[in-house]
């Protein structure tokens, strides 16, 4: 999967609200939407991710993205990772896939196949389907939920968007 191509067919099982659901891309047709990779639940880096994801949850609604989290990890290890206060004290309100078979993680090529985990990979789809963005980084470092929401903001403006550009800032000539 490259850049500027349409976005892979995938379908997976996905942990919302404590009940299990199935996801697939034609759930997002004509959507904007993240799909945020993380290794493995009931680690240390992968909750930061998440609760950062869904403490920018009003703003990424209020631009039209929808953000769904994804690891290889069963619906019943998010439901019980999920269910703990103590690593996340509010409720995780946006999907997160339970890629148990791999398919979509394969799909984004973004599995890491020695280990079967997903490598640390921000998608974002455009609600043309076609991706705009993908960023991937090794296991050890966590990504930034406010960068992914700056870039989807700089997407959707249609302008030319220098590096740290802002919504309101102008646009490169």
């Amino acid at each position: 999967m490259e850049v500027g191509t349409a976005s892979p067919i995938w379908q997976s099982a996905a942990y919302l609200n404590g009940e299990e659901i199935v996801l697939s891309n034609a759930d997002f047709r004509g959507v904007w939407h993240v799909l945020y990779f993380y290794p493995l639940d009931f680690t240390f880096i992968c909750p930061t991710e998440i609760v950062g994801f869904e403490a920018l949850m009003p703003k990424f609604r209020e631009i039209g993205v929808a953000i769904v989290g994804a690891s290889t990890d069963s619906f019943y290890s998010h439901k019980a990772w999920f269910s703990d206060q103590s690593i996340f004290p509010a409720s995780v309100s946006h999907p997160v896939l339970a890629d148990t078979s791999h398919g979509t993680a394969r799909a984004f090529d973004v599995l890491k196949a020695d280990d079967g985990v997903a490598y640390r990979a921000t998608i974002i789809v455009d609600d043309s389907g076609i991706v705009r963005s993908k960023s991937v980084n090794d296991l050890s470092v966590g990504r930034s939920p406010a960068e992914t929401l700056r870039t989807v903001e700089a997407f959707q403006s249609g302008g030319l968007c220098s590096a740290d550009w802002r919504q309101g800032d102008a646009f490169a000539a």
